[in-house]
Parts: structure tokens; sequence; C-alpha cells
């Protein structure tokens, strides 16, 4: 036995642009409600007041709060791919322009409602894990589209693997900053930070191999 709900966690996605609308204003709803206050402190009652609809109109759309926070996490989530992959799309045409990009985009991502972030992921066991784990893999694969055209200049002796180490460091660093008590917070701060990883990143990706410098 397990306390898994035996109902499916996803949703049912709304058809007419009004539902789609409502859907929108309840989960920003419930977003602000959880970040302020916390997932536990989070009701439906209370969300259905804070978007201005019926508890009815909720619950015709998610069985019971766990489906609605299934919801809230697929939603952060893709706005987390979707920001990176916009910037990434918009960032300097060169391997520091895309490192920086990745980096700046990735902190400023998981700094929005850092606190939530975290708690969502834990909040249903596995499932927001994998969910998760999908956000991370899609984030991998946009950064390895984006530096692709400047692979060669990367003086690694694998160039594949040492930019799978850069993202993966990157992206450690800003899911850390997220969810230590001290997070680095405010626009110069934040600015800084990401530069400095963005540089950390592109000068590992240019230095030559300890060994193979000293082996010759």
């Amino acid at each position: 036995m397990t306390d898994e709900p035996d109902h499916p966690l996803r949703y049912r996605e709304p058809r007419q642009a009004r539902s789609a609308a409502t859907l929108a204003r309840v989960l920003r709803a419930a977003e602000e409600i959880a970040a302020s206050a916390g997932l536990e402190e989070m009701t439906m009652s209370g969300v259905a007041e804070r978007a201005g609809v019926s508890v009815g109109t909720i619950y015709r759309r998610f069985v019971d709060k766990g489906q609605l926070v299934a919801a809230l996490t697929e939603r952060m989530l893709e706005r987390r791919e979707e920001y990176v992959s916009e910037q990434l799309r918009a960032a300097e045409p060169s391997l520091s322009g895309v490192m920086d990009a990745y980096a700046h985009s990735l902190l400023r991502s998981f700094a929005d409602s850092s606190s939530l972030f975290p708690e969502l992921l834990r909040s249903r066991g596995t499932t927001p894990l994998d969910r998760g784990a999908r956000t991370i893999t899609e984030l991998h694969r946009l950064l390895l589209e984006a530096a692709a055209p400047y692979a060669d200049q990367i003086r690694r002796t694998d160039p594949q693997r040492a930019l799978d180490t850069a993202a993966r460091t990157i992206l450690g660093a800003c899911f850390h900053n997220s969810v230590r008590p001290d997070p680095v917070t405010g626009e110069t701060a934040v600015r800084q930070y990401a530069d400095e990883l963005g540089n950390m990143a592109i000068a590992y990706l240019l230095t030559p191999d300890l060994h193979r410098a000293t082996s010759t």
C-alpha cells in the first residue's frame, strides 16, 4: 500500500480561451498564496477567493489540492524552460555569449519565487522530481544546441564532456542559491553572481586540460 492517490495527477487542459484565462488566474493566485504563506497554508477556497472564482470552478478542473500543486509545478517549470530558451536565442553569437546568457537566465529563473520552487519539487513524492528532471534535461539540451556553433573554441580534450560539466556546474550553483538560507538577492548582486558563474565556465572551457599540457 502507498499514500499516492489513485487518480491521475494531470489536470484537464482548457479548450476555450475563456477557460484558459480562468485557469491562468487560478494558477497565479495559487502561486501567490504558496509563495507568501507556503504550500501547507494554501487551500482550494483561499485560491478561489484570490482568483475571484467559485470553489466549484476549481474543483471542476482539479480533483484535489495535490492536482493543483502538480499543475503549479508544471507551469513554473515550463516558464523556466521558456525563459532560458528565449535568453539563449538572444545571446551574443559566441561561446562566451552563450555561457553568459545561460548563467544569467538560470540564476534569474531559479530566483523567481525561490522559496516556493524547492518546496514544490518536494511536495508530491517522485512525480515533481521526475518533472524537474525533464526540465533539467531540456535546459541542458538548449545549452548544447546554442553552444554547438562555437564548440571548436573549446580547448578541453573532450569538448562535449567539458560543456556538459560547465552546464551542470552552473545549474547546480543556481539551484543551490535557491535553497540556501542566505541566497544572493537584489539586482546588482544577482547580476554579479551570474557574471562570475559565466566567467568561471568560459575560463574552464578555454583552458587546456592540465594532463595534456604537462604530458608534452
